[in-house]
């Protein structure tokens, strides 16, 4: 028999053999459209450095959210961008705080058609723009900061969220949260536990977004970019806390954790595909130097590879709209 005898590429030779060999998919059902929803919007606000990502309206908001459902999403988390902030994030807790106002319009656009996840954080809602209260010294007080979390855990399950995102990384957060929502009634809340997430360079835009007022940077809290074994206690704690899903963030220069995070635990694990990653494809597309919607679909297709098994995305409902005309 002639030389090669094995030839793997009779499997590559058509479009319909290539799919029926596929040892990666990504389904609609495992995306998560993150979402931004800022106070006193009457119409959509285009962010300057996430082309096609907007601060949404509250009407908008729930026209994205019911489109995205449409679409076959698996989940919608929420931000809120509120119209003042103060030093303790007050307005985070506040139920008639835009983003438990937010959670309650989702929560009515889509019911179960979709899983509303928020985030739970202060950064958003702090006039110093960090995940928690401050001390004396200016350092982040991670024990009176779980305080908060806790109240803010219990208004945002008043407000009806299937899942809460407690993403600010302090120490025994998971905790906190699983026992605030029990003692109030809410033992059916989920928590997907931001259990790795690094101080990245890639968080840029979601800043903007967010319209972040951050002094200084959030590395004693944030985990150091070197570091993967850390990110493994960092997991190992949170699911031992009560974490129903913990997640790695941001996505792609962390793949590896991703693939160690899912080798380590038995809950499903996600990756936030974050601001950073989004804007550097979508500028590369502008300038006709990648092919959009091929990069947009290899790049979540290799967070699904690393093995997460939940992947935010801004792209979350063209995706889901891509992936079912391709199959």
């Amino acid at each position: 028999m002639p030389y090669p005898e094995i030839r793997p590429r009779r499997l590559r030779r058509t479009p319909a053999l290539r799919r029926l060999v596929e040892e990666t998919r990504v389904a609609p059902a495992e995306l998560v459209l993150p979402m931004f929803v800022k106070e006193g919007l009457t119409e959509p606000r285009p962010i300057a450095s996430m082309p096609g990502v907007v601060q949404h309206s509250r009407e908008s908001l729930r026209k994205a959210a019911a489109e995205a459902a449409q679409a076959g999403v698996g989940g919608i988390m929420l931000f809120g961008v509120p119209a003042a902030k103060d030093g303790t994030g007050s307005g985070g807790i506040d139920p008639n705080g835009i983003l438990n106002v937010a959670i309650r319009d989702v929560v009515a656009e889509v019911g179960n058609a979709s899983v509303v996840m928020s985030d739970l954080c202060l950064d958003e809602f702090t006039s110093h723009g960090h995940c928690g209260v401050l001390a004396a010294d200016g350092s982040v007080d991670n024990d009176a900061t779980l305080g908060r979390y806790a109240e803010m855990a219990v208004a945002q399950a008043e407000a009806g969220v299937h899942v809460v995102g407690p993403s600010g990384m302090m120490d025994g957060q998971v905790g906190v949260v699983r026992r605030a929502l029990d003692a109030a009634g809410h033992q059916d809340v989920s928590i997907l536990a931001y259990a790795a997430k690094y101080a990245s360079g890639f968080y840029g835009p979601f800043r903007d977004a967010v319209e972040s007022s951050l002094q200084g940077d959030r590395r004693t809290y944030q985990q150091d970019p070197p570091n993967l074994r850390e990110s493994l206690r960092e997991v190992e704690l949170d699911v031992a806390e009560g974490a129903d899903m913990v997640m790695v963030k941001p996505a792609l220069p962390y793949l590896d954790v991703v693939a160690a995070v899912r080798a380590a635990v038995d809950v499903p694990v996600a990756a936030y595909q974050i601001s950073g990653e989004y804007s550097m494809v979508e500028a590369a597309a502008a300038s006709g130097w990648v092919d959009r919607e091929r990069v947009i679909l290899e790049t979540l297709t290799s967070i699904r590879r690393a093995g997460a098994g939940i992947i935010l995305t801004y792209w979350a409902t063209e995706a889901a709209q891509l992936l079912r005309q391709r199959y």
